[in-house]
């Protein structure tokens, strides 16, 4: 059996926190564990099993209010409050964006697979954290006085994430949550529609306020829910920050801390707001080092030095967005692009790293590296034909 083979079940031991001999799990063969080492939900062969690992993740900490790391102006005494209060629908998952991308990453598997094993407890949760009250309360937190730059960009776009997926889901509770969550949504757009005019420089690291990252979500959410207005500002914006950049100096990358790459975030956005033939010149000259051979190691997968370590556990998830920035960019080019080989080639080891990396040993990482799994194995962010 290869190793990426059973790294892969490993990793679905390692997410549930149990090992083979504790979980009563067959060993698998050597064809259906090849099956889930290389599958996707597009050609049938990431199942609810291995859903269920990283559904269990969020439903770990999605209602679990401690520890948490708040990021709260406090205007007066008044404002002192515990999570709960502040932000009843996301007061889970040590910080508001990882509750907000874990309720996202239980909408998105069961919408995938709605009768699994975890389809009830997932349900459950939602409907708990997605009422009318939580959210009302939280659209009246992130207009308070001094939260203009709340979780922006990173937060609002996860946000719009969810708010997208639930638009796309034909469920009677579904379109109650997104009912729900429209002023909460509006809030979000709202924000963003004011400040990306006045953003007249981008963000270029590769922790939550990049910019580049953030736009490729606000533009998938644009595209999702026909908001053509947002979707030009976004578009106009990328271009306006990044189409004249070349030469990304990616042996800088990574930062001790990073989970987002900044070249590949910029390369990532602008494929999608760019005609192929026109992001496949601009991608030679924005990234020249991209061998145009069959080459994994022009772009290796990290390793954190800590996975307890809430900074240093970002490695971890750093090899998980490579992943999907780079299938991303796979997706925008023509089929006969010489880059494509090396281009898949990395990003199959960091898929590899990455979701061996998820574990839930930790809730340093494990409170959110669950979202950039599912992120990563459903394909988020690259359109399907029928999209």
């Amino acid at each position: 059996m290869s190793v990426l083979v059973m790294s892969m079940w490993c990793l679905i031991w390692a997410v549930a926190g149990e090992s083979p001999s504790r979980t009563g799990v067959a060993a698998p063969t050597e064809e259906s564990a090849a099956e889930v080492a290389t599958a996707t939900p597009s050609d049938g062969g990431f199942d609810a099993k291995a859903a269920e690992r990283f559904a269990k993740l969020a439903l770990a900490c999605v209602h679990k209010e401690y520890p948490n790391k708040i990021a709260h102006v406090l205007n007066s005494d008044a404002d002192v409050a515990p999570p709960r209060k502040l932000t009843p629908a996301f007061c889970g998952c040590y910080d508001w964006h990882s509750s907000v991308h874990g309720h996202w990453l239980l909408v998105r598997l069961l919408r995938t697979f709605p009768d699994a094993s975890f389809a009830k407890d997932a349900r459950d949760a939602l409907k708990q954290s997605l009422t009318g009250e939580n959210l009302k309360q939280e659209a009246a937190y992130i207009k308070g006085e001094g939260r203009s730059s709340f979780e922006r960009p990173y937060g609002l776009s996860w946000l719009l994430q969810l708010c997208a997926e639930l638009r796309e889901w034909d469920d009677t509770d579904a379109k109650e949550w997104s009912a729900n969550l429209k002023p909460l949504e509006d809030a979000a757009v709202e924000r963003l529609t004011n400040w990306l005019p006045k953003l007249s420089h981008p963000v270029r690291i590769g922790e939550h306020d990049q910019t580049a990252f953030g736009l490729g979500l606000m533009f998938d959410y644009a595209r999702t829910v026909k908001n053509d207005a947002f979707a030009r500002l976004i578009r106009d914006s990328a271009k306006k920050l990044f189409l004249a950049d070349k030469n990304c100096p990616l042996n800088y990358e990574p930062s001790g801390e990073d989970f987002l790459s900044p070249c590949l975030g910029e390369a990532d956005v602008m494929r999608r707001v760019l005609p192929q033939k026109e992001f496949a010149s601009w991608l030679k000259s924005f990234m020249p080092q991209i061998p145009v051979t069959e080459n994994e190691t022009w772009l290796k997968p990290v390793v954190s030095p800590d996975p307890s370590d809430p900074k240093l556990a970002h490695l971890d998830g750093l090899n998980l967005s490579r992943a999907w920035m780079l299938e991303g960019i796979l997706s925008a080019l023509p089929e006969d692009d010489h880059r494509r080989a090396a281009l898949q080639a990395s990003a199959d080891a960091h898929r590899r790293a990455g979701l061996a990396a998820v574990t839930g040993e930790h809730y340093e990482g494990g409170h959110w590296l669950g979202s950039f799994a599912v992120y990563l194995t459903t394909a988020g962010g690259i359109q399907t034909d029928n999209q």
